[in-house]
């Protein structure tokens, strides 16, 4: 496992932030399994978390009206770092020419966090991108591995939480590995919350 300092990464147009390792969930398809980085990006384990200070000394180096997204999504679940990434996403919107900002996550910050976490992302987010992983609490519980007992309904909440803010777009993701009855399992959950599911390829 190398590890680095590797706070901002770049995937194609867009511009990803790593702000933690820690994850509450173990997910079988998880790329940490399988690599260092992520689409040919540097490695993406960190020395230590990256205080505030750290990420915005990192961000006045950044071009950031040349991304077409800016993605918090790295080795690690953002919402561990709640307090970074809310500094980091005012900051981001403070600048001119700010692109879209997406968060990825599992939906468990409230389970992270200990409280409702939606308005305060919804108030930066352009875009929340949830892990659905899949469509059965059973099939959930086994792809995502979460240390959490009911982290399916938290996950549901949260994203019935974010839907009812009505000031971003509220995503839900599976990964097309997952069998055909899932996909289609998980577009219902995804629908009955409000969401738009996407289905991801296993490489995207």
């Amino acid at each position: 496992m190398k590890k680095a300092m590797n706070i901002f990464y770049e995937v194609g147009n867009n511009l990803y932030v790593n702000l933690t390792n820690k994850c509450p969930c173990s997910c079988t398809f998880c790329i940490r399994n399988h690599a260092d980085g992520a689409y040919g990006s540097e490695p993406l384990w960190l020395e230590h978390e990256p205080s505030i200070d750290e990420i915005l000394t990192d961000m006045e180096k950044l071009d950031i009206a040349k991304y077409e997204e800016i993605v918090f999504c790295g080795y690690g679940e953002p919402t561990c770092r709640l307090d970074a990434l809310i500094a980091a996403a005012d900051n981001l919107k403070a600048l001119p020419c700010c692109p879209p900002l997406r968060i990825n996550t599992n939906g468990l910050g409230d389970l992270i966090n200990g409280r409702s976490i939606a308005k305060e992302l919804c108030d930066f987010m352009d875009i929340i991108s949830v892990s659905l992983n899949a469509g059965t609490k059973d099939e959930y519980m086994k792809v995502t591995r979460p240390k959490f007992d009911n982290a399916w309904e938290a996950m549901q909440k949260f994203t019935a939480d974010c839907v009812q803010q009505k000031s971003a777009q509220v995503i839900m993701s599976v990964v097309d590995v997952i069998p055909a009855e899932q996909i289609e399992a998980a577009r219902k959950v995804a629908e009955s919350l409000g969401a738009v599911l996407r289905v991801r390829t296993y490489d995207e």
